[in-house]
């Protein structure tokens, strides 16, 4: 017994720092994806961002291709138990969309850095999306998608083509609204709530700011 107890101990000293060791090339990556881009990036660059040997990234890494799928499967697991229990709750299908939205648009808020890397790579690079965690989150939706109709909570549609269509427009929102300044998950959520609920017609008109109507009257008074 007493002979095992350094052995364990050593075991799990190894544990840990596969596990850190791990955790610094992710962190790393993102960085250097976020000040680079996906594409011009380059694994040198990644070791180079952490203390580590260059040989060891490739104990935990093949490419930086691994290196952005792993990412992406960090956020799928941070984020599907969030949207799962929220519509878990949902009692009818206006709960059940706007909830959706409005808790991943929080995520995207307070997680920035993640979804622009994971953005940027996809947009520009082509690079694979169908990560195990991604399509597990993806038909999570779906799945419950088919459980709200079962509960008539939603009139029988195409499961499939109506989970497309919220992560298509859930990530394009995010996207947009991580270009205004402050960011704000609640008015990307209600934009996205009334399009799906109410179609086009059913959106709220945009607000014309102060400064614009005094530069569009300038205008005016210019040409006449």
């Amino acid at each position: 017994m007493r002979n095992d107890l350094p052995r364990a101990a050593a075991a799990g000293k190894r544990e840990q720092t596969k596990v850190l060791n791990r955790q610094l090339i992710l962190n790393a990556a993102r960085q250097v994806f976020a000040e680079l881009g996906y594409g011009a990036a380059t694994v040198r660059d990644i070791i180079r961002a952490t203390p580590l040997a260059s040989g060891t990234f490739y104990n935990y890494f093949k490419s930086k291709e691994e290196v952005y799928q792993a990412i992406r499967d960090e956020v799928a697991l941070a984020i599907r138990p969030r949207l799962h229990d929220e519509r878990m709750k949902a009692s009818t299908v206006e709960e059940f969309i706007s909830c959706t939205f409005r808790t991943f648009f929080e995520y995207v808020a307070d997680d920035r850095m993640n979804f622009r890397t994971i953005r940027h790579a996809a947009d520009n690079t082509r690079v694979r999306m169908d990560t195990p965690e991604v399509i597990a989150g993806f038909e999570e939706l779906r799945e419950d998608i088919e459980r709200a109709i079962s509960k008539n909570l939603f009139p029988p549609v195409d499961p499939d083509l109506l989970m497309a269509a919220i992560v298509g427009v859930a990530f394009e929102v995010s996207e947009r609204m991580l270009k205004t300044s402050p960011h704000d998950p609640k008015a990307a959520a209600d934009f996205a709530t009334a399009l799906f609920l109410g179609g086009v017609r059913a959106l709220p008109e945009m607000q014309h700011h102060e400064e614009s109507g005094e530069s569009n009257g300038e205008l005016k008074s210019d040409a006449a």
